[in-house]
């Protein structure tokens, strides 16, 4: 028994923890990402057009993002193990729903149904994974959190669509079989205390006390008041149009290839294929995790800094990547996945127009990947620990509004542009428009880094005053 005792919080069980959580944050954009990546196979099944399965993505991000509040609050004020357990068993169950439906409206409320507990993961796994890092490496801990939903993001536009090419059903139920078994491996993961890495709780947690604050309603104008998290929130609003518009990439190189005159099964595998390669830039966000810890150390405004130089900076790059052309692209009619990738690989080195599509891809996604890491860490800075899974959820609600409308006006603009437009330059200008809401991201983190110094003393005075003295853990010694 006291060898079982041992074992719950050592560090073998907490990097077991975090390695379950990392997956779960992955699969739950994983879910998110199937429906964008098999957009010609639900056109032929469920016998409708690509503006009414943007509505339906959009749906589930909406409601991924309404419901993350709620799980969110509920994280700051109660068991969080349990909300997560639950969370992940909604949304499996929804992904099996898809995976048996016929329906275009069942399809769309299975999604619905998902979004409620793909919220959980969001918020609460956010409050949870927020406790295992100490503030000095938060920005590069914090990195490995966003790549790993951008792993996710890849996964599941890689199942889609070379998986649910003919056949919508199998990416369904091959994810719901992943989810199940890392909800049940959840099971037994470690549910830390609230501010366990804080160094001014330090003391509190050596003398094996508890930190026994949690949120109540009446804080709620407190945290509002917080100014840097107005700006946190705010930037999601339009980042995430602009965001949200990127959903639909691996359509507009599916468009790509059809274009190039080969069919639409063969067209949703390279173009899927081409999108998942394109992610790769996205491996530079543990790099700017890092550099935005360094900034911090010497000015606590650093973290918004760095997301504000990526995400402008990015902007033209992105626009070289969504106009460059996929001309003389050579690939076999109706082969494999294995061949596609060695095809694409080779063209990577052989077309020019595919390795300049690659490397605006690289460097637009290497620049916006400052993001993500510095965004949760500066959610985890400026706010108290039983108030972040309460923040991340309202900042989830707005990223998610604003992600459905990026999601679903692309969608409307590219068919509305199609009338003088054809395929893939009415989605090519669609995208490019979209990406003018990452200016005003831009100045919300430029507001943000003036603000965060003093938001950040802030929390760390109230956490020392918590903490008992030096004097007082002697004694409890």
């Amino acid at each position: 028994m006291s060898g079982r005792t041992e074992l719950i919080g050592s560090k073998a069980h907490v990097a077991y923890t975090i390695v379950v959580f990392i997956v779960l944050a992955s699969l739950d954009n994983a879910a998110i990402a199937l429906i964008p990546s098999m957009v010609p196979e639900l056109r032929d099944t469920f016998g409708v057009g690509t503006v009414a399965i943007g509505m339906l993505t959009a749906a589930q991000v909406i409601v991924t993002a309404v419901t993350a509040v709620g799980w969110g609050y509920l994280a700051d004020s109660g068991s969080r193990k349990r909300l997560l357990l639950w969370g992940t068993l909604i949304w499996v169950g929804a992904m099996l729903w898809a995976g048996y439906t016929d329906s275009y409206w069942m399809l769309f409320a299975s999604q619905v149904v998902a979004g409620i507990g793909l919220g959980s993961i969001a918020s609460v796994g956010f409050s949870v994974i927020s406790d295992f890092v100490a503030p000095k490496r938060r920005g590069l801990a914090m990195s490995f959190w966003g790549l790993s939903q951008g792993i996710g993001t890849l996964v599941g536009s890689l199942l889609a669509s070379q998986a649910g090419a003919s056949d919508h059903a199998p990416p369904f139920f091959i994810l719901a079989g992943a989810g199940l078994l890392f909800g049940l491996l959840f099971v037994t993961t470690f549910d830390p205390p609230r501010g366990f890495k804080e160094p001014e709780l330090a003391a509190l947690h050596a003398s094996e006390e508890a930190y026994e604050h949690t949120i109540a309603r009446d804080q709620l104008p407190q945290i509002a008041a917080v100014k840097t998290n107005r700006w946190l929130v705010l930037q999601g609003l339009t980042a995430q149009v602009a965001y949200g518009s990127l959903i639909w990439v691996p359509l507009l190189y599916q468009e790509k290839v059809i274009a190039q005159v080969y069919s639409d099964v063969t067209g949703q595998k390279v173009g899927g294929l081409f999108a998942a390669m394109f992610t790769v830039g996205a491996l530079f966000s543990i790099l700017a995790g890092h550099v935005g810890d360094r900034w911090q150390r010497r000015n606590l405004g650093g973290r918004a800094y760095v997301s504000a130089i990526g995400i402008l900076g990015a902007i033209p790059f992105f626009l070289i990547f969504f106009w460059i052309p996929l001309n003389g692209l050579d690939v076999t009619e109706g082969a494999s996945t294995i061949t596609y990738l060695g095809e694409i690989f080779t063209a990577l080195f052989t077309n020019p127009w595919v390795a300049g599509a690659f490397l605006s891809a690289l460097i637009a996604l290497a620049l916006t990947s400052a993001d993500s890491p510095n965004w949760f860490a500066l959610i985890s800075d400026v706010n108290l620990p039983e108030h972040r899974g309460t923040v991340f959820g309202v900042g989830t609600l707005v990223n998610g509004m604003g992600r459905g409308v990026g999601t679903a006006l692309t969608t409307v603009a590219a068919q509305t542009l199609q009338k003088s437009l054809a395929p893939p330059l009415n989605l090519a200008l669609s995208l490019s428009v979209f990406q003018l809401f990452f200016l005003p991201t831009g100045w919300c983190y430029w507001k943000a880094a003036q603000t965060a110094p003093e938001d950040i003393t802030a929390v760390r005075s109230t956490l020392a005053s918590r903490a008992p003295s030096s004097d007082q853990h002697q004694k409890r010694i």
